[in-house]
């Protein structure tokens, strides 16, 4: 099992600032569970008795075997998918897994297929899978095509690899990494680290790096010989290997208070199989979320890691990544430099040009004055005699102009006025029509209840009600004997007798 600190160099001093838990390595490989069988009662009258027809083991796996091989015939290879459950590459040379069904119930114990890639066939697979950048870890699933063996010394049936699908294991794997940036993306998680603005002057710089190795010293050397006075807090981390996800998560978690003004995630050259723990969804979401820029030196010359996609800026090699450090403080510090030099210089130089432009400014303000002073005299002459010239006529002319108005004045408001009268007649014989005492001496009479109000109809009058009529010379009293309504024809209408 490799170590999972090995980019850690024995005796280096201790982190200052995190330590990565250790990885607990592949799971466990699971064998046959065996229980001790319950003791069965044997009947009085077979006891003492021996079984003739009984197999011995080695008959009774021959038989085994015999039916494994008319049921899978050494010469007819077949193809087997599942999940990686753990793996391990012997120092033998084989390669020895586990396979699971891959979408079985993490719950209940699952069947478990043994696996065998011997070294004749796992070390030209292991070169390939190395050139196209994958190497076989848990959690994988894969396709291989072999055969089917019975090993009779433990009772156990294999799975002997010949072949395995590389172009279907890297198609899921692309498959894998390109929903990871989709859903990324869908989350606003692409771009999310780069809208944090980074500092000037980045003095402050947290390292996610394995310590001693090359990507680590490559970085700090281009900070060593810049000469500026930069301040490193380092969290070490395991940057390949099963761990390396776990490792950088808590680096970079422990950096996340450091009060850095930039985090930096370096690794040196090596194959892609080595840098799958920047294509992982927890790095890729770490580096998405964190409260400060992050900028990764990833030393790889191929496509760009998941962790480049979603960091503040990319960088090809940790030592690319140190340069763009060093020359943005440079920059800062070359600009307060020569801005201090132009300012000592000016301090010297403006004093003088001042009294040279104060002087300048005195004679031309005075001479610009006299200038103003003789040209508005002359304006001002010059509008003197217009206006002794322009006042008389102007003067006839609003006389003429009051005249003419005045002349029209006078007929307009008589006409005015006899409209308005006729007008008033109008509205007087108007009037004069909706008089009442002017109905009455028509003919007309006006009839009130014995309150005074104005009887309309006679539905609500009773025998006995007193009425009071209005006549134009005067009014009557009088008392209703019989109330008779109009009703529709055919229609019986009550009368109201008096008592």
């Amino acid at each position: 099992m490799a170590d999972p600190w090995r980019d850690h160099p024995a005796g280096s001093p201790s982190p200052p600032v995190c330590q990565v838990p250790r990885s607990h390595g592949p799971p466990r490989r699971y064998g046959v569970a065996v229980e001790p069988a319950r003791a069965r009662s044997v009947p009085t009258q077979l006891a003492g008795m021996e079984h003739t027809d009984a197999q011995s083991v080695s008959a009774l796996l021959a038989r085994v075997r015999g039916a494994l091989v008319v049921a899978f015939p050494r010469d007819v290879p077949l193809w087997v998918r599942g999940e990686i459950q753990s793996i391990s590459d012997h120092r033998s040379g084989h390669c020895y897994m586990d396979l699971v069904d891959a979408d079985a119930p993490r719950h209940v114990e699952t069947p478990v297929l043994k696996v065998n890639c011997w070294r004749s066939v796992w070390g030209p697979l292991k070169e390939s899978l190395a050139k196209q950048g994958v190497s076989l870890d848990t959690g994988m699933t894969v396709s291989l095509r072999g055969r089917v063996e019975f090993y009779a010394p433990r009772g156990q049936v294999n799975f002997i690899v010949a072949e395995l699908d590389v172009h279907a294991l890297l198609g899921r794997l692309a498959q894998q990494r390109a929903a990871l940036v989709a859903a990324l993306g869908k989350e606003g998680l692409l771009t999310a680290n780069r809208g944090i603005p980074v500092a000037d002057v980045p003095l402050r710089v947290g390292l996610v790096a394995s310590p001693g190795t090359e990507g680590y010293r490559d970085f700090l050397g281009q900070l060593l010989g810049s000469g500026l006075g930069f301040r490193v807090v380092h969290a070490p981390a395991q940057v390949q290997g099963l761990a390396g996800a776990v490792s950088v998560v808590a680096a970079l978690r422990a950096l996340a208070d450091a009060g850095c003004d930039l985090v930096v995630v370096v690794r040196g050259g090596g194959a892609k199989a080595d840098l799958a723990a920047f294509d992982s969804e927890s790095v890729a979401r770490a580096i998405a979320t964190y409260p400060l820029p992050v900028w990764t030196g990833i030393g790889h010359s191929g496509d760009e890691s998941v962790a480049d996609i979603v960091a503040n800026r990319a960088f090809i090699t940790p030592t690319e990544c140190g340069q763009e450090i060093a020359a943005r403080t440079a920059a800062w510090w070359a600009s307060v430099a020569d801005r201090a030099w132009v300012v000592a210089e000016r301090a010297r130089q403006v004093p003088i040009a001042a009294e040279r432009r104060d002087a300048l400014a005195r004679e031309r303000l005075v001479a610009g004055v006299r200038r103003q002073l003789a040209r508005h005299g002359e304006r001002l002459g010059d509008r003197g005699e217009r206006i002794g010239l322009q006042a008389p006529r102007v003067v006839d002319s609003a006389a003429t102009s009051v005249v003419r108005r005045a002349a029209r004045v006078g007929p307009l408001t008589l006409g005015l006025l006899g409209r308005e009268a006729d007008k008033v007649v109008s509205w007087r014989r108007l009037l004069a029509a909706y008089d009442v005492g002017r109905q009455l001496e028509r003919g007309y009479t006006l009839t009130f209840d014995g309150d005074g109000r104005i009887v309309r109809t006679v539905a609500g009058l009773d025998a006995g009600s007193v009425l009071v009529t209005r006549f134009a010379d005067g009014t009557a009293r009088s008392a209703v004997q019989t109330v008779d309504q109009a009703a529709p024809a055919g229609t019986a209408v009550p009368r109201k007798e008096g008592a």
